[in-house]
C-alpha cells in the first residue's frame, strides 16, 4: 500500500504552558486511538511550540486496509425448506440473503461453524481513501484533548484551549481540506514574530519544515531543551556560576519559547540578606528565571530564557533586571514588615479551617492535643529530655500556622512553613521549634523529603491526623478520584513517617484515645482505620498477597493494627522469599493451616502423648521459639520459617488423623500452636505467591 508524509498543524494564540504539559503525555495515544477507529494504524512524531500542535509521520498510509467481510448464516437443515436444497430456501435462509443484499438466486458457500454446516458468504471491501477520513480524525482527536480549563471565542461554539487560527493538513504535497472551531484549512503557517507577521504558503511536508528552520522556529521541543542547556552551560563557564536546573521550569521555558536564547542578569547583593527560598521563589514563579549559585550558596544572579531572535539581549536583560529590583524590593518591605510585626498566633481564629471545624487556632488546639498523646506514646524515641522535648512541641504546634498571616505568605503562599522558620529564627525561638515549623508538612510528596527529626516528625503527624480525623468526621470523605482536601496523601505521609521513625501508632487504640481527647464529632472509626489500611498496597508495593496476609495477623485473638508492624511484617516477608525457595516453603506452611479444623478449640499439648521422635523433636522446637525475643520482624520470620526441617519431618513421619482421638487432638495441638505463632506475623493462609 502506498504511503505519504502526513503533516498536521494546529496553529493557536498562545498556549498556556501547565495545562498543555499535563496532557502531553495522553496527545500522541488520543491521536492513534482515533486514527485507529477508522481502521488506520498511525505512529507521528508529536511537536509543540507556544502557538502549534503539530504531528507529522513520515510514512501515512493513503488509503485503509482491504478487509474481508464474512457473514454466517443458519445451518442448512433450516436454512432449507425441510432441510431439502431442492426445495428452495425457507424463511431463515431467505432472510440470510436479505440481510447480505443478495438475489435470490445468487449461489452460495457453506461452512463448517460450531459441527454445523452453514450458509456463508464472503466478499473484499476496499479499503478507503485516508484524506477522506483525516477531517473525522482530526475533529475527533481535537475534541478528545482534555488541558482543563478550555475556552470559546467568536462565534465558535467548540471550547479548545485557546483560539485556533488555522489548520494544516499535508498528505504529501495534497492540500487536505477539513474544517473544525469554524476554520476552514489552508496549507500555510507562521513563523516566528520577529521574523514576519505574514502567513507563508506551503506546499510540502518538506517545505513545512525548511520554513519553519529559516523563520526561526524550532519546532522540536527537545532542540529546543538542548539549546537551552547547552546555552545555560557557556553561560555557567563565562560567568563561574553553578545554575539549578529546576526540572519543570524548564520544561515551562520550553513550552513558551519557539526560539529560546539564555541570558545573564543580576540584581543588588543587598537583597541577598532575604531567606533564599523568598527569591528563588519569586525569580521561579513570577519570572521564570533559573537561580544562580558560588560555592553552594545563592548568587546575585540569574537566568532568563527570551523567545528572541535578536543579536543583542542587553536591552531585554536590563527590563528583566529592573521588574526583578521591584518584586525584590517589595518582598524586602513584607520581610521587614513582618519580623517588625512577630508572629501573632491568636490571630488565627479569624481564619476558618473547613464549615463544621472552626479556626485555624481550633485546628491549632486539637493537633497539640494528638502531639500531647504522640510524645507519650513515642517517648522512648526522643532524642531530649521529655519535659525539654514537650516545652519545643507546645511552641511548635503554637507558631506552626503562625506564618499563614504575614504578608510574605500572603504573596507566596508556598512559602507558608519556611518563612516560618526563618521567622522562628529570628524571633529567637529553640532551633527544635524552628525546624518543625519548616518541616510540618512534610513529606509532600512521593519523593520528598521526611522530617528530619523525631519532634518535627510529630508535628508532621499531628496536623496529617487531625486533617485527616477532622475532614472525615463531617464526612468530608475521598471519594473516587475525588480528593480535595489530599487526605490521601496526608494518610500516605503518615505511613512514611511510622515507617522511618520505627513508630508504634495503633490504630485500635491510638485513633479512640485521638478522637476523643480533640473532641471529634462522634463518627465510625472503623471507616478510618480501612482508609489507613487501604492505601498500604501503594505504599509498601510489595505482592498484595503479603498485604493480606499482615492484615490477618492475630495475637490472643485480636487482628493486629500496628501499622508499623504491618509494614515491617510486609517488608521482611517480602525480603525472606526473595532469598528462599518461596513455592516450598508456602506449600509447606500452609499445609499446617489447612489441616486444622475451623471449630478446633485450643487445649494445652500433653507432652506424655508425644510418641514419635519426629513430634518430639517438632514440640521442642516450637517451645524454644516461644521463649525467644526478636529485634525486628525479620529475625521473627526467620526463626518461624526456621521449623521447616522439623516440620517435614513431621508429616513425612507423623499421622495427624491418629485412629486414637488423644493422640489427635494432640497433635492437632501441636500443629495449631505452629499455626498461632505464624499469625503474630500473619495468616500464610491468604499468601499467594
Amino acid at each position: 500500500m502506498p504511503h505519504l508524509p502526513l503533516l498536521i498543524e494546529i496553529l493557536t494564540e498562545e498556549l498556556p504552558a501547565l495545562p498543555l504539559l499535563k496532557e502531553l503525555p495522553n496527545i500522541k495515544a488520543k491521536w492513534q486511538k482515533s486514527a485507529q477507529s477508522f481502521g488506520i494504524h498511525s505512529n507521528p512524531t508529536f511537536y509543540y511550540t507556544p502557538r502549534r500542535l503539530v504531528l507529522y509521520e513520515e510514512h501515512f498510509p493513503t488509503a485503509t486496509q482491504d478487509s474481508l467481510i464474512e457473514s454466517y448464516g443458519p445451518p442448512l437443515h433450516i436454512a432449507f425448506i425441510n432441510g431439502d436444497k431442492t426445495q428452495g430456501l425457507s424463511k431463515a435462509g431467505e432472510s440470510f440473503y436479505k440481510k447480505n443484499h443478495l438475489s435470490l438466486d445468487t449461489p452460495l458457500s457453506t461452512k463448517q461453524k460450531d459441527n454445523k454446516e452453514v450458509l456463508y458468504y464472503a466478499y473484499t471491501q476496499k479499503g478507503v481513501p485516508t484524506n477522506t477520513l483525516l477531517g473525522n480524525i482530526l475533529t475527533q482527536w481535537l475534541q478528545s484533548l482534555h488541558f482543563g480549563k478550555s475556552m470559546f471565542w467568536g462565534d465558535v461554539r467548540e471550547p479548545f484551549i485557546r483560539p485556533v487560527r488555522n489548520i494544516c493538513v499535508l498528505l504529501g504535497e495534497e492540500d487536505v481540506k477539513v474544517s473544525a472551531f469554524n476554520v476552514q484549512s489552508k496549507a500555510q503557517t507562521f513563523v516566528h514574530r520577529d521574523v514576519s507577521f505574514a502567513p507563508v504558503m506551503i506546499k510540502s511536508p518538506k517545505d513545512y519544515f525548511e520554513i519553519l528552520k529559516n523563520g526561526k522556529v524550532i519546532l522540536d521541543q527537545e532542540e529546543r531543551k538542548a539549546m537551552i542547556l547547552s546555552q545555560i552551560t557557556d553561560i555557567e563557564s563565562t560567568h563561574h556560576i553553578k545554575v539549578e536546573i529546576d526540572k519543570a521550569l524548564l520544561e515551562e521555558i520550553v513550552a513558551i519559547t519557539e526560539y529560546p536564547r539564555a541570558a545573564y542578569g543580576s540584581f543588588d547583593k543587598a537583597f541577598l540578606h532575604l531567606p533564599p527560598e523568598v527569591i528563588i521563589t519569586s525569580m521561579k514563579e513570577n519570572q521564570r528565571y533559573f537561580a544562580t549559585y558560588t560555592h553552594e550558596a545563592l548568587h546575585n544572579g540569574f537566568i532568563l530564557v527570551a523567545n528572541s531572535t535578536t543579536q543583542n539581549l542587553a536591552p531585554i536583560v536590563q527590563g528583566n533586571q529592573k521588574v526583578l529590583k521591584a518584586r525584590l524590593s517589595d518582598a524586602v518591605f513584607f520581610y521587614e514588615n513582618d519580623i517588625k510585626e512577630g508572629f501573632k498566633p491568636q490571630n488565627l481564629s479569624q481564619i476558618l479551617f473547613v464549615e463544621g471545624l472552626g479556626s485555624l487556632l481550633d485546628k491549632s488546639k486539637r493537633e497539640g492535643i494528638i502531639a500531647h498523646i504522640l510524645l507519650e506514646s513515642f517517648a522512648s524515641k526522643l532524642t531530649l529530655p521529655l519535659s525539654q522535648s514537650q516545652s519545643i512541641l507546645d511552641n511548635a504546634i503554637t507558631y506552626a500556622k503562625a506564618d499563614l498571616l504575614t504578608q510574605m505568605v500572603y504573596e507566596f503562599t508556598e512559602l507558608q512553613g519556611i518563612m516560618g522558620y526563618y521567622y522562628a529564627q529570628k524571633f529567637g525561638m529553640h532551633p527544635l521549634v524552628a525546624l518543625s515549623i519548616k518541616e510540618q508538612y512534610l513529606p509532600t510528596g512521593e519523593d520528598s523529603a521526611l522530617p528530619s527529626d523525631i519532634l518535627s516528625a510529630i508535628v508532621a503527624l499531628s496536623i496529617k491526623l487531625d486533617n485527616i480525623c477532622a475532614l472525615f468526621s463531617i464526612n468530608k470523605i475521598p471519594t473516587g478520584s475525588k480528593d480535595p482536601f489530599a487526605l490521601r496523601r496526608a494518610a500516605n505521609g503518615v505511613l512514611k513517617i511510622i515507617a522511618h521513625y520505627g513508630l508504634c501508632f495503633d490504630l485500635s487504640t491510638h485513633l479512640p484515645r485521638i478522637y476523643q481527647a480533640a473532641g471529634y464529632k462522634p463518627s465510625d472509626l472503623g471507616q478510618i482505620e480501612s482508609f489507613f489500611l487501604e492505601r498500604l498496597e501503594g505504599f509498601l508495593k510489595v505482592n498484595p498477597s503479603l498485604i493480606t496476609c499482615v492484615l490477618n495477623a492475630r495475637v490472643d485473638n485480636q487482628k493486629i493494627r500496628n501499622l508499623y508492624s504491618i509494614i515491617s511484617n510486609a517488608q521482611s516477608l517480602s525480603v525472606f522469599f526473595e532469598k528462599s525457595d518461596k513455592e516450598a516453603l508456602v506449600r509447606l506452611f500452609k499445609r499446617v493451616a489447612n489441616i486444622l479444623e475451623d471449630t478446633l478449640s485450643p487445649t494445652p499439648i500433653n507432652e506424655s502423648l508425644l510418641q514419635a521422635k519426629e513430634e518430639k523433636t517438632l514440640y521442642a522446637a516450637l517451645k524454644n521459639l516461644k521463649t525467644q525475643s526478636f529485634k525486628d520482624a525479620q529475625e521473627h520470620i526467620q526463626a518461624l520459617f526456621a521449623l521447616k526441617n522439623p516440620l517435614e519431618a513431621f508429616f513425612e513421619s507423623v499421622l495427624v488423623n491418629d485412629a486414637n482421638p488423644a493422640l489427635k487432638i494432640n497433635r492437632q495441638m501441636l500443629i495449631l500452636g505452629i499455626y498461632n505463632e505464624f499469625l503474630r506475623i500473619g495468616d500464610i493462609k491468604d499468601i499467594a505467591l
